[in-house]
């Protein structure tokens, strides 16, 4: 399964962190694993390199995390359009999509 949270802060989005795999197919076929890395990556990239927040931005097998340090509001709309994307994959895959928010 995978497992997405948003961290909040107020009524700011300031992360994500995703962790695992959708096992929908075998490794390097899975469509919905490509899916949501993909999604996520251009998430992050936007943020790091493109609106340059300063942010913590990791990524690793199975594993993307990214937390901005200062001046949330100037992703709203990525991390939002990130959050709706994902919740909108989770009602075609309610048993291999979990997507939560959390306050920080």
């Amino acid at each position: 399964m995978i497992r997405v949270c948003f961290f909040k802060k107020g009524e700011m989005l300031t992360g994500f962190e995703t962790k695992g795999h959708a096992e929908t197919a075998d490794y390097g076929n899975d469509v919905l694993c490509a899916f949501v890395s993909s999604a996520c990556y251009l998430t992050a990239n936007t943020v790091t390199e493109v609106i340059k927040l300063d942010s913590d931005a990791r990524a690793e097998e199975g594993y993307m995390r990214l937390c901005i340090k200062d001046n949330p509001e100037k992703a709203q709309d990525i991390l939002n359009g990130l959050r709706l994307h994902l919740t909108e994959l989770k009602k075609d895959y309610p048993e291999k999509i979990e997507v939560r928010i959390t306050e920080e």
